[in-house]
């Protein structure tokens, strides 16, 4: 077999900075070519390819649909942890304390609704913050028609947040009563426990594609997510976000994310915390 040339050419690059773009949205810049060359160049060997272009090729004609997803993944970045830019964990706490106090329209099996969406939910940190936060302070949600929508590109993220299971050293920088929640699962490892889990829905989602589900959503969070799109791209994701959120809906972005809120449908309301804007497109089904 080939030794692989692991020196990516201009045109190699630009093959596949074209490819992830037009698949995922995500934009490469120059600096991200040596992550490319690390995370691509394991994918070649298994394949018998020795160069990047031999690799675009197979992509183009004889890849298979887990090849392709694994393309994706591997060019996805994910960084988080539990309580994760805490002040949006607490605004929710707050907005969600108002929908209790005059809850919306109730279901057909009689309960009020509650849906919220973690969009790039990566390992799953995010979305089981949200339920660890809202089900301490509110555990009459247990009766609520309560659910959390979380998805992400990256198909591999998707399988370890359902497994809901971490490491321990995930609880450094938490407090007693954040940490108390976990239980132990094993000498070195958590987990989140059941009533949490059965709280989550975990579905893999490309932003670029069709959204397979309705609304509206009470809360959306999509956090450095889109510091990876170019300005056009990010523009569309915030109108359709606006286009799925409830008439009283938030979306909480990263700390260093930023959008024109007014031309995307919503307002400013706090650090990297938008509202709706009323009138704003409303699609029910997407």
């Amino acid at each position: 077999m080939a030794e692989i040339d692991i020196t990516l050419s201009d045109n190699e690059f630009n093959k596949i900075r074209d490819r992830i773009y037009k698949i995922a949205g995500i934009s490469l810049g120059e600096a991200k070519r040596t992550l490319v060359i690390s995370r691509l160049s394991k994918l070649l060997k298994p394949k018998g390819l020795a160069s990047f272009d031999d690799y675009v090729n197979f992509l183009d004609h004889k890849a298979a649909p887990k090849d392709h997803q694994e393309f994706v993944n591997a060019l996805t970045t994910n960084l988080t942890r539990f309580y994760r830019e805490s002040h949006h964990f607490d605004h929710l706490v707050k907005q969600v304390g108002k929908i209790i106090a005059a809850p919306n329209q109730l279901r057909a099996n009689g309960k009020p609704r509650l849906r919220i969406w973690s969009a790039g939910c990566s390992t799953g940190q995010e979305p089981y913050t949200i339920a660890m936060c809202l089900m301490a302070h509110y555990p009459q949600l247990r009766s609520w028609d309560f659910r959390i929508l979380a998805t992400d590109v990256d198909t591999q993220v998707l399988e370890r947040a359902a497994q809901a299971t971490y490491p321990e050293t995930e609880l450094e920088g938490l407090s007693k009563q954040q940490a108390k929640i976990f239980e132990r699962a094993g000498d070195t490892m958590i987990r989140v426990p059941a009533n949490l889990r059965k709280l989550m829905t975990f579905k893999p989602l490309n932003l670029m594609k069709n959204w397979p589900f309705k609304g509206p959503f009470d809360a959306i969070f999509c956090r450095n997510v889109t510091i990876y799109f170019d300005k056009p791209t990010q523009t569309k994701v915030f109108e359709r976000f606006a286009m799925l959120l409830s008439d009283e809906g938030y979306l909480y972005i990263g700390h260093s994310e930023n959008m024109r809120a007014e031309a995307v449908g919503f307002s400013l309301c706090g650090k990297t915390i938008y509202k709706r804007l009323a009138g704003a497109n409303r699609r029910v089904a997407a």
